[in-house]
């Protein structure tokens, strides 16, 4: 802040003159004001929720292989039955006797609880795809799993 004492022609001796300097004091402590209050509020403005996730683990000891059901390149299907803890058969199925022949393989209490894996071929049509994922739907399994596999060309 600079101020002219001495006169140099100007009216009168004790005249300051213009200061065109900004006085930035009150600017910073309102944004250190407002710096704190933001500091203070964002912890309490943040939605928790609590999810509780379990671990990523295999089964132990499996005690049988999944159920998976198959669809061919030309929309047939095919569901598998476990004849061993190791090893399956697909045994044909359509889509209306696909429910009983689910809970054959499943063959749980209730089967609808239990989780059901869809494997298609990399050329099925959608449209066949989708129409057992509705179906499995509409029989009530509702824990379905899709099984990927890496393409190679």
């Amino acid at each position: 802040m600079a101020a002219q004492l001495a006169g140099s022609g100007k009216k009168n001796k004790f005249d300051l003159g213009q200061n065109s300097d900004i006085n930035v004091t009150p600017f910073v402590d309102v944004m250190l004001v407002l710096l704190i209050i933001f500091m203070v509020t964002a912890p309490l403005a943040t939605v928790s929720i609590k999810i509780d996730i379990p671990p990523a683990q295999a089964p132990k000891n499996p005690t049988k292989p999944p159920t998976i059901i198959s669809i061919a390149q030309n929309g047939d299907l095919a569901v598998s039955f476990a004849t061993s803890p190791t090893t399956t058969q697909n045994r044909p199925a359509t889509l209306q006797d696909m429910n009983s022949l689910l809970a054959a393989s499943l063959g749980g209490p209730d089967p609808t609880l239990q989780q059901v894996f869809v494997h298609a071929d990399q050329h099925v049509r959608y449209g066949v795809f989708m129409s057992v994922v509705n179906q499995l739907q509409l029989d009530g399994y509702y824990k379905i799993g899709i099984i990927s596999e890496e393409v190679t060309v």
